[in-house]
């Protein structure tokens, strides 16, 4: 039986021959001694060999990632995104026991992997999936700079994504937080990003790109200077984002995203949302039903969620919402669309409320 690795080793042991050529033809071409001495430093430059002791794998993920921010290859997003892969990896070593180089990225690495992000980081198949084709892009990046001969990554299959069960809120429902009084001013600063955000569809990221000069005759003007890419958007503005904008003077209170999750939970608990609500979580190929108070799935992103959802219920074209929100895939976007009981019952309503029962025979 042909051993499934055969075809990378008859590679690896053909690039060994071509070197070994390469380098006998230059010492001829310098009329330089061609030694064991210069053969062994000539395959450690060309094969990325390094010294005792020295961790190759993560200096190279230092090399690749250094390498695409001074190319401006990538937003602060995809830093921050990489930069917890490799924590996770790091991690892994510990808690597996299985040191990473090289040629141990193989089947095993796979399973070993895929059993720490389920089970000890408790992923879901949408992360789980994003984060192992971040690191094949690493993989990619290792083979590109002959970091490695080891193809066997190219193999490592990702779930596919699925819909995941978000909230939404309804429009009632932003109303009664938009309405709520805070205990403190500080709460009410958080609850008053998150309203705009409803009303607008924003990114909590893209908050901060707001200021006077941007809003002009109650529209917003949304330009991402790091993405030249991205046509200008423009989201109107009505009475109560307009209030909630000059109320803090065209510049919103923010704090880093972590911390308005933290806090817009709290202002929710505190508005009486502590109805414990079903949601289903999937890992790969298997799905299990979880509860959680709805105050506790609550995020920045929820807002964003919202505003496409009421949109959406209201009967606004697709494009016509993209254009505000800046997706440029349906697909993507139409995750974003939360379906509730709501929706359902109303969708009945206007299918079939029209029938009447006839009526009943006199006996």
């Amino acid at each position: 039986m042909k051993d499934k690795n055969s075809m990378t080793i008859k590679n690896q042991l053909g690039r060994y021959s071509d070197a070994f050529e390469n380098i006998e033809a230059e010492c001829k071409k310098m009329n330089e001694e061609f030694t064991s001495s210069i053969l062994k430093d000539s395959f450690n430059k060309v094969f990325k060999k390094s010294a005792a002791g020295k961790n190759l794998f993560f200096d190279a993920y230092k090399e690749f990632m250094t390498e695409k921010q001074k190319r401006k290859e990538w937003k602060s997003a995809t830093v921050k995104r990489y930069t917890n892969i490799e924590n996770h990896l790091k991690e892994f070593e510990v808690n597996k026991k299985y040191k990473l180089t090289f040629s141990k990225i193989n089947d095993k690495f796979l399973t070993e992997f895929t059993d720490y992000c389920y089970t000890t980081l408790d992923h879901n198949t949408n992360t789980y999936a994003r984060n192992l084709g971040l690191f094949k892009t690493f993989m990619y990046w290792t083979l590109k700079k002959r970091y490695t001969y080891n193809e066997s990554f190219k193999d490592f299959e990702k779930p596919e994504r699925v819909v995941t069960e978000e909230i939404a809120l309804t429009l009632n429902q932003v109303q009664t937080i938009f309405e709520h009084k805070t205990k403190s001013k500080s709460l009410e600063r958080i609850k008053d990003v998150f309203v705009f955000q409803c009303l607008t569809g924003l990114r909590y990221g893209e908050l901060a790109l707001i200021n006077e000069h941007n809003v002009k005759n109650n529209v917003l003007f949304l330009k991402e200077d790091k993405d030249v890419t991205k046509d200008i958007r423009e989201i109107p503005l009505f009475e109560i984002s307009n209030y909630i904008l000059k109320k803090y003077d065209y510049k919103l209170p923010l704090i880093t995203n972590q911390k308005q999750n933290e806090f817009i939970k709290d202002i929710f608990e505190d508005a009486g949302f502590n109805e414990i609500v079903e949601y289903t979580r999937t890992q790969n190929k298997e799905k299990t039903t979880k509860e959680k108070a709805f105050k506790d799935r609550v995020s920045t992103h929820t807002a964003r969620r919202t505003f496409i959802t009421i949109m959406k219920k209201k009967g606004i074209a697709d494009k016509t919402i993209m254009s505000m929100t800046g997706h440029k895939d349906l697909k993507t976007f139409n995750t974003y669309y939360k379906v509730d009981n709501i929706a359902r019952k109303d969708a009945i309503s206007e299918a079939f409320g029209s029938m009447e029962l006839p009526k009943l025979k006199k006996a």
